[in-house]
């Protein structure tokens, strides 16, 4: 699996494309916020339609695909509820990961972007964002990229993560010494 960082900002995603745009959001979080509400701003506020006629509320479990439309450089987008944010926790976010994960699978999805799980409301460190989702992938194929969305600090620290993780495969694949 190969990690990228994509910017929060909307110019940024006109250059990264890509299967499918991941977007979640709590039943009790409005205004959309994060990847979700700039998405919903760029959808002239599809999204927020889709909750306020009720097709969509924000419950864990939901699931909707639709299409982005022209205004969105992915071929599909897909909304996930993530329930109430009084419930949320660590488990709970690595369920999340968890269905997300399953869902891109068996949609056949080898490259998107999401901005994990909690990150907009800032229910989650951008660190243990980052770990919770390596340790929650399971089996992945090297082809598959995902385009972790969030703001430059936090990208930072995702960054660290990622080096430190290639500099201890690194040590433990390096042959022994004679």
């Amino acid at each position: 699996m190969t990690v990228q960082f994509l910017s929060c900002e909307l110019p940024r995603w006109e250059d990264a494309g890509g299967d499918a745009l991941i977007l979640t959001f709590f039943r009790d979080e409005r205004p959309l916020r994060g990847a979700t509400g700039l998405a919903d701003w760029r959808l002239c506020g599809r999204l927020s339609r889709l909750i306020k006629l009720g097709r969509m509320r924000g419950d864990r479990g939901e699931t909707l695909l639709m299409p982005p439309g022209r205004r969105l450089p992915f071929r599909r987008i897909i909304l996930f509820g993530l329930g109430s944010t009084a419930s949320f926790n660590d488990g709970v976010y690595r369920g999340h990961v968890r269905r997300i994960r399953q869902v891109t699978r068996q949609a056949g999805i080898r490259d998107f972007a999401l901005q994990p799980p909690g990150r907009a409301t800032g229910l989650v460190a951008a660190r243990r964002a980052l770990e919770m989702w390596i340790e929650e992938g399971g089996p992945t194929g090297d082809e598959d990229r995902v385009s972790i969305i969030d703001t430059a600090g936090a990208q930072k620290e995702m960054a660290d993560i990622l080096h430190a993780r290639l500099r201890l495969r690194a040590r433990t694949s390096e042959p022994p010494p004679h």
